[in-house]
C-alpha cells in the first residue's frame, strides 16, 4: 500500500527514483512473524502438555493480541517487526494446539475431514483479509494498514470465547490420570451419557492405549526420535510433510502474489490476488469430502503430480519465450497459478495438518507435532526471507531476479513430494488413533498400509496379556473364546467334584446364553 510505504520507508530509493521498500525490510517485516511462529511451535509441547491443550490455547491467544496491538501501534519498521514476531509465537503455539485438539477430540469417521476444515478456515481467513486490503488500500493516511492489522483482534476474541465453553480433550485428561473427568468430556462430546456402552468402550480403548505406550517407555524428546513403535520414522515423516508443504511455494503466491504479479506487468494485481485467495477458499471443499473415501496417501500424490505439472509448465514457457509475448506469458502464469491453487488447497493444504495430527501416539503427541510444526514455520521464515532476494525486480543490487523460472524450484520440490509420499506416508484413515500405533508395528512398509485391518484391540491386550506383537503370552488363552467351548469346559467337574456343583454351572452359564440371544445383533461399537 502507497501509504504503509509512505510511513514506514527509510530513505530506499528504487531503480525509478522512487521511495520505496528495500528487499531487506520487505524480507524482515514478512519473515519475522514466521520466525515467531517457529518458537511458538516448538514451546507449544511443554507447555500443552503442563497447562491443557485448551488453557494452553487461550494464552497464546493473548500471547498474539499483545503482538496485535503492537502492529496497530507501529510507526516505525522495528516495533512493527517487534509485533509481528510476538503475534508469531501465539501464531505458532495455536497452529499446533488447534489441529492437536480437534484431531484427540473427533472420531475416527469424521477426524480427517474435521481437520481439513482447521485449513479450510484458514483460507477463509485469507479471502477475507484480501477483500479488507481491497477496501482500505486506497485510503489516506495510516488507517489503510491499521484497520487490516486491527481486525486480526477481532478473530482472537472469537477463539477465545468458544474455548470457554470447549471441554479439555479427553485423552488429554486421561494422560494426565484424571478418568472422571475424561469421561465427563467424552460425554459432553459426542452428546451421550456417561454410562452409554459405546462411549464406555471408547473411554476404555483411549486408557489402555495409554497404559501400553507408557510400557513402551517414557514420553521425552528422545523418544520422539528414537521411540517404540517407530517413532524416528514418524517423527520424519511428520517434518518432511510440513517441510514440503512450504517447498510447494504456496507461500510464494500468498506472501507475494501481489508483488510477483506487480512485477511481471499483470494489470490490477490486488484483484488477481483476490481471485487467487476466492479459489483457494472454494478448492479447499473437495479435500474435505474425499479425504476419507479416497484416503490421505492417495490424495496428497494426485495434488503433488497436479502441481508439478503446473509449475513446471509456467516454468518451462517463460523460459523458453524470454521478454516476447508477455501479454501470452502473463495470461499462462494466472490460469496456471489458479490452478496449481486448485491442487494444493483440495490435498496438500489440508491433508498434511490432517496426517502430522493422526500418526504419533499419546504420550508424545503434543512434543512431535510441535517439531513437526515448527519444521513448517521455520521452511515459512526461509522461503519469506528469501523472496524478494529472488524475485526483485526493482533493480536491488542484492536481489536475483529469477523471475517466472522460480517455478522450476517449487516444481522439482513437488517431485519430491510425490515419492517421498510414496515411500514415507502410511494410510490412517478409518482407524482410531490408537490403532494407528498397530499398523506401525505390523506394516513393514508405507504402499502397503492400505490392506491394514485392526485385529486386536489394547483392551484385550491389558485384558488378556498380550503381548506388544500382539502374541498371547499365556498359550492356553484365547482373544475370544467361545461360549460353547466355555460351558463344555465349565460343565466337566474335575475329578472328585460333586455332580451338584458341575450342574450349578452349567445351569448358570446357560441362562446368561439366553439373556445374550435375548439381544440380538446390536452392535455396540462406535
Amino acid at each position: 500500500m502507497q501509504s504503509f510505504k509512505d510511513h514506514f520507508n527509510t530513505g530506499y530509493l528504487d531503480q525509478d527514483n522512487n521511495l520505496n521498500m528495500s528487499p531487506k525490510e520487505v524480507a524482515f517485516i514478512v519473515a519475522m512473524l514466521s520466525f515467531g511462529t517457529v518458537i511458538g511451535a516448538l514451546f507449544s509441547a511443554p507447555v500443552g502438555d503442563k497447562w491443557g491443550r485448551r488453557r494452553s490455547l487461550i494464552g497464546a491467544i493473548g500471547v498474539f493480541c499483545i503482538g496485535g496491538i503492537f502492529q496497530v501501534c507501529a510507526t516505525n519498521v522495528e516495533l512493527l517487526v517487534v509485533g509481528r514476531t510476538v503475534a508469531g509465537i501465539g501464531v505458532g503455539t495455536i497452529s499446533v494446539l488447534v489441529p492437536l485438539y480437534q484431531s484427540e477430540m473427533a472420531p475416527k469417521w469424521v477426524r480427517g475431514t474435521l481437520v481439513c476444515a482447521y485449513q479450510l478456515s484458514i483460507t477463509v481467513g485469507l479471502l477475507i483479509a484480501s477483500i479488507v486490503n481491497i477496501l482500505t488500500a486506497n485510503i489516506d493516511g495510516a488507517a489503510a494498514y491499521r484497520i487490516p492489522m486491527g481486525l486480526q483482534l477481532s478473530w482472537a476474541c472469537v477463539l477465545a470465547l468458544g474455548l470457554l465453553v470447549l471441554p479439555e480433550t479427553p485423552r488429554y485428561l486421561v494422560k494426565r490420570g484424571h478418568k472422571e473427568a475424561a469421561a465427563m468430556s467424552l460425554s459432553r462430546l459426542r452428546r451421550l451419557d456417561i454410562t452409554h456402552p459405546a462411549l464406555i468402550e471408547e473411554l476404555a480403548e483411549i486408557e489402555a492405549n495409554h497404559e501400553y505406550e507408557l510400557a513402551l517407555g517414557a514420553d521425552t524428546y528422545k523418544d520422539v526420535f528414537f521411540g517404540h513403535p517407530h517413532l524416528g520414522r514418524r517423527t520424519l515423516t511428520g517434518c518432511g510433510l510440513q517441510m514440503l508443504q512450504q517447498l510447494t511455494g504456496v507461500n510464494f503466491i500468498m506472501y507475494y502474489g501481489t508483488t510477483f504479479f506487480n512485477g511481471a506487468g499483470v494489470n490490477d494485481p490486488f484483484k488477481i490476488s483476490l481471485i487467487m485467495q476466492i479459489i483457494n477458499t472454494v478448492s479447499t471443499l473437495p479435500g474435505l469430502l474425499v479425504v476419507e473415501s479416497w484416503g490421505r496417501r492417495r490424495l496428497l500424490i494426485v495434488g503433488a503430480i497436479g502441481m508439478a505439472i503446473c509449475q513446471l509448465l509456467i516454468a518451462a514457457y517463460a523460459t523458453a519465450n524470454g521478454d516476447e509475448d508477455i501479454t501470452t506469458q502473463n495470461q499462462i502464469l494466472i490460469a496456471f497459478v489458479a490452478i496449481y491453487i486448485f491442487f494444493f488447497a483440495a490435498s496438500w493444504g489440508p491433508v498434511v495438518w490432517v496426517v502430522t495430527s493422526e500418526i504419533y501416539p499419546l504420550k508424545v503427541r503434543a512434543k512431535s507435532m510441535s517439531i513437526s510444526t515448527a519444521s513448517n514455520w521455520l521452511l515459512n521464515f526461509g522461503i519469506a526471507f528469501a523472496t524478494p532476494y529472488m524475485t526483485d525486480t526493482k533493480g536491488s543490487p542484492d536481489a536475483v531476479n529469477l523471475g517466472s523460472k522460480v517455478f522450476f524450484l517449487w516444481g522439482a520440490f513437488c517431485i519430491v513430494a510425490i515419492a517421498f509420499v510414496w515411500c514415507m506416508v502410511f494410510e490412517t484413515s478409518k482407524i482410531s488413533l490408537e490403532q494407528i500405533d498397530e499398523m506401525y508395528e505390523r506394516v513393514d512398509h508405507a504402499w502397503n498400509s492400505r490392506r491394514f485391518e485392526p485385529s486386536w484391540s489394547f483392551q484385550q491386550m491389558r485384558d488378556f496379556g498380550f503381548s506388544e506383537s500382539g502374541i498371547p503370552t499365556e498359550p492356553q488363552l484365547e482373544l475370544q473364546p467361545s461360549r460353547s467351548s466355555s460351558s463344555a469346559d465349565t460343565s466337566q467337574s474335575d475329578t472328585g467334584a460333586s455332580a451338584t456343583t458341575g450342574t450349578t454351572t452349567t445351569t448358570s452359564t446357560t441362562q446368561d446364553d439366553k439373556i445374550v440371544a435375548q439381544l440380538g445383533h446390536v452392535d455396540f461399537s462406535y
